[in-house]
Parts: structure tokens; C-alpha cells; sequence
């Protein structure tokens, strides 16, 4: 493998590693995915559970455009159908899938309410972060829920990203690269405790 995607799997790790240690995904689950070319780099299965976010390069999976592991210490993770998809649709203008299980997100994913944009900083996802209907994690259902909300959203994603939320599950922002899909994830979080907090003022 190139020294580019070596490079890129270390940058994976170390985004993975970040949303670990500031609740922007948990040990249940969250994937980090970036297409390069022909090949999709990508989180492994167990990510939280037994890596606990702390993964090395060779961790990160290098995968074909079909989602068959070529490369990478771990199992293709069960979430792969909507990274798979979101990156063989519609690149090379989003090339990076960050999906989180953000602590204050959460709430509203639990219970099917949209995110407010309290602040300047997320005006540009929309005046609220919505959500896809409910289908089960890992299914194609989901998978084809998330693709088409993206597909109205790519003057978004051309610009930094797009972000939605899946019932009882997680955030799934869909990016230009991986660093503006963190930064999107983080933003939308800080958006969500604003929401929760300014209930109590």
C-alpha cells in the first residue's frame, strides 16, 4: 500500500481515537470510513468494544468498492452497507463517512426529534439536523434511508458535510474529506447539549 493511504489509515485512527475521548461516539459502536480511488478505508467491527478506539494504522481496514476486506487486522464492520454506499454514489464529492453515537445527540435520537441549530456554527447543516425513518443498524434499510436523504444534500457535502440522525442509533454525517466530517460531528454535538442545556435557563 502507498505511503498516502498509510497516512490516511494513521489520520482514521487518531479522528477515532479523538471522538472516543470527547463523546462523540462510545464503545457500542460509531465507524470512520474515506474513499481513496478504488479502495475504501475504513474502522473495523468492535471498534469501542475491543480496540476502545485505540487502533494503530494497520488496524483500519482497506477494503474494494464492493466492501471486501483486502487488507487490516479486524472483521468488516456489520455497519459497512451505508459507508459502502454513500462512498460509491456519490464521490468523489463526499470521500469520507463519520458516524458517531454522540452523547447529547443521542437524546434526540432516542426519541426522534430533530437538533436545533442553536448556533452560527451550525447554520450551515440546516435550521435543524432531521432524521431518516427507523430501520434497524446494519441493514440495507438503513443504508438506503441515509443515501437518500444525502442525495439532496450534496451542494452540503461539496461544501463540508451533511449531517443526519437515525432513530435509536447515531449521527451519520457524510463529508468533502475527514477532518470537515469531525468537525461537522462536533459541531452538531455542541448544537444538541446547547439545545438540552438552554432547558434549564
Amino acid at each position: 500500500m502507498s505511503n498516502e493511504i498509510y497516512e490516511m489509515r494513521k489520520a482514521i485512527a487518531e479522528i477515532g481515537s479523538v471522538m472516543y475521548e470527547r463523546y462523540l461516539t462510545d464503545a457500542a459502536g460509531g465507524n470512520v470510513s474515506v474513499r481513496m480511488g478504488d479502495v475504501i478505508l475504513m474502522t473495523p467491527r468492535y471498534a469501542g468494544s475491543k480496540f476502545h478506539w485505540d487502533m494503530k494504522p494497520e488496524n483500519i481496514l482497506v477494503l474494494d468498492l464492493a466492501a471486501n476486506k483486502l487488507e487490516g487486522d479486524g472483521e468488516v464492520s456489520r455497519e459497512v452497507r451505508v459507508h459502502k454506499d454513500l462512498l460509491n454514489r456519490f464521490y468523489p464529492d463526499g470521500t469520507a463517512v463519520v458516524h458517531g453515537h454522540a452523547r447529547n445527540s443521542l437524546v434526540f435520537c432516542s426519541v426522534e426529534k430533530p437538533i436545533p441549530s442553536m448556533l452560527y456554527s451550525t447554520d450551515k447543516f440546516g435550521k435543524e439536523i432531521g432524521y431518516v425513518p427507523d430501520a434497524p443498524a446494519h441493514t440495507q434499510d438503513l443504508a438506503n434511508y441515509v443515501c437518500g436523504f444525502m442525495e439532496g444534500q450534496i451542494e452540503r457535502v461539496k461544501k463540508q458535510a451533511a449531517v443526519v440522525l437515525a432513530p435509536r442509533h447515531g449521527v451519520f454525517v457524510f463529508a468533502k474529506d475527514l477532518e470537515s466530517g469531525y468537525d461537522a460531528l462536533d459541531r452538531v454535538e455542541n448544537s444538541a447539549y446547547c439545545a438540552l442545556m438552554s432547558k434549564l435557563i
